[in-house]
């Protein structure tokens, strides 16, 4: 007899709740005593199988990414290696991903730097990407006593920072993309108002698609595609500085949902 809500919920179509032989299905969502889901389509498909109790208020992880712009993001040995030069941040890499980014990172003649943090940090999968990129790189882990503004590259081999260092970058990459389930945290570098670039599989995230939507976020389908969209961005200043405009103006657009919740709790109790 404990109260139970559903907060940031998302229901699709194709869900077992809405299908013809969805009666058990259906009947666990009686225990909640109110919905509070992400977008109409939800509600609407509630609504369909008797569910009134539905309050759309957004996604509460839009709250915990602009919460991110009140804190101390600053890293003096980012930027250090930053140099003030134009610096691409690749956020949770898979090898597919990496397999794009390293091909361009060794080939291109622009004067950009690449900040990598992989999602895998095993010393065996950083030492296989490191070998592979012929710029000079220096590691995380590595990098104390030595002159980080000669590197080109930076691979960060260590975990909890990247949404810091997604506050550097002029163009954020966002792995996952090429693989299962899909794209990882868009959010973060968005709130940082940079534009953001991702694979092909992304259509699970309904913030991919927002954001896509808003002109903040570009998706790319293989390499051709990677580097006509990076040389875009890098060639137009103005247009990449909108479209990071564009992506954190998006994620402003969609807080509070938090407060919004809790006041309407509060009110039912």
């Amino acid at each position: 007899q404990i109260a139970t809500y559903l907060i940031s919920g998302v229901f699709r179509n194709n869900q077992s709740f809405f299908k013809w032989y969805g009666g058990f299905y259906r009947k666990a969502l009686k225990s909640f005593k109110h919905f509070f889901v992400q977008n109409e389509s939800s509600k609407e498909l509630l609504k369909s199988i008797d569910f009134t109790n539905v309050t759309v208020s957004g996604d509460t992880r839009f709250d915990r990414v602009v919460a991110i712009l009140e804190r101390d993001n600053s890293l003096d040995f980012i930027a250090q290696f930053k140099n003030n030069q134009t610096t691409i941040v690749i956020g949770s890499s898979w090898p597919k991903d990496e397999e794009l980014l390293v091909n361009y990172i060794n080939s291109t003649n622009h004067k950009v730097k690449f900040i990598i943090a992989p999602h895998n940090i095993k010393p065996e999968q950083i030492s296989n990407l490191q070998s592979q990129i012929t710029k000079k790189v220096v590691l995380f882990s590595e990098m104390k006593g030595k002159s980080l503004s000669d590197f080109n590259v930076f691979i960060i081999d260590t975990i909890g920072i990247l949404t810091k260092i997604y506050s550097y970058a002029d163009i954020a990459y966002v792995g996952g993309g090429f693989g299962n389930p899909g794209v990882h945290n868009i959010l973060e570098p968005a709130a940082h108002s940079k534009p953001v670039i991702f694979g092909p599989i992304f259509h699970q995230f309904i913030e991919a698609d927002g954001l896509l939507k808003a002109g903040g976020a570009m998706t790319i389908k293989n390499v051709s595609t990677f580097i006509k969209t990076i040389e875009h961005l890098l060639k137009d200043k103005k247009y990449c500085n909108e479209m990071g405009k564009k992506a954190g103006a998006y994620i402003n657009n969609y807080g509070g949902a938090v407060t919004h919740i809790l006041k309407y709790i509060a009110n039912m109790l």
